[in-house]
């Protein structure tokens, strides 16, 4: 627990700012419109492939017996990969709206 208040002491400045971006974030996105949002939703999952690579660099130097940070590193490709399909899926499916129907 004293590990943890040393912490937050010495990092308060960088928890400000994390926390300010969050705030800064949301009022972002709340400010998007419907139409845009599902657009730039897909572009921003695809960018996830940066945490599948950083997740694959964390678990390559970490320890074997660190059961810890391997099952979070785990997940986390697990979670960025469907995230990174799902943000294509959508944009393919957003492609194919704009397509020409096939006349009969």
């Amino acid at each position: 627990m004293q590990n943890l208040i040393t912490f937050i002491g010495e990092n308060m400045s960088m928890i400000y700012i994390v926390i300010l971006s969050i705030f800064v974030g949301v009022e972002v996105i709340g400010k998007v419109p419907s139409v845009l949002h599902t657009p730039l939703m897909s572009g921003a999952n695809a960018i996830h492939g940066v945490v599948i690579i950083g997740s694959i660099i964390v678990m390559l130097n970490t320890e074997a017996d660190n059961i810890l940070l391997l099952s979070l590193g785990f997940v986390a490709v697990v979670l960025g990969t469907l995230n990174v399909v799902g943000g294509f899926v959508v944009t393919d499916r957003m492609l194919e709206m704009f397509k020409k129907k096939p006349k009969k």
